[in-house]
């Protein structure tokens, strides 16, 4: 319905949009809160990889290894890691392990985990803020691990200990 507004001299009429039918007014809602629920997850993902990078932990034992720190984390039995086949890598020099493509991760400037792809093609869970010296261990589970730990020649040690079957 019209409302006419009274000014000095002459009469102006305003119009106002018929509301949408039904309930798609509430469709109007749907790409806003879409944007908002997005962006929200995105800040909280990036938020948990930031804290990934600064809390990331590595407990090994004769059970396995625990993964924790960012999105990524898991347990992995003993039996599982072919220990006897860890070592401690560079790779700048060994350019066939570097993380090449990112399948389900993280990759920040100065840290990258999650699911990647290696320059050779083997697919890897990675953990790795620096690059000379990281450990690479593969699995059986047709997997490699690619971590920087604190002291990489004795987590390396370790597993072989840990899992010399491989």
């Amino acid at each position: 319905m019209p409302t006419r507004l009274r000014r000095e001299s002459d009469m102006e009429t305003v119009y106002t949009l018929v509301p949408p039918p039904g309930k798609s007014s509430a469709a109007l809602w749907i790409p806003f809160v879409l944007v908002l629920s997005l962006s929200i997850v995105g800040v909280l993902v990036v938020g948990k990889s930031l804290t990934g990078a600064r809390t990331s932990r590595f407990t090994l034992s004769p059970a396995g290894l625990v993964i924790r720190g960012d999105l990524w984390g898991r347990t992995i039995l003993a039996a599982k890691l072919r220990g006897a086949e860890a070592r401690v890598v560079d790779l700048g020099t060994e350019t066939a392990l570097t993380p090449r493509r990112r399948t389900a991760g993280t990759g920040l400037p100065g840290y990258r985990s999650g699911w990647w792809r290696l320059a050779n093609g083997e697919k890897a869970l990675i953990d790795v803020t620096t690059t000379d010296r990281v450990v690479h261990v593969p699995t059986t589970q047709g997997y490699a691990l690619l971590l920087s730990v604190t002291e990489p020649e004795r987590f390396a040690a370790q597993l072989r200990e840990v899992a010399p079957a491989g």
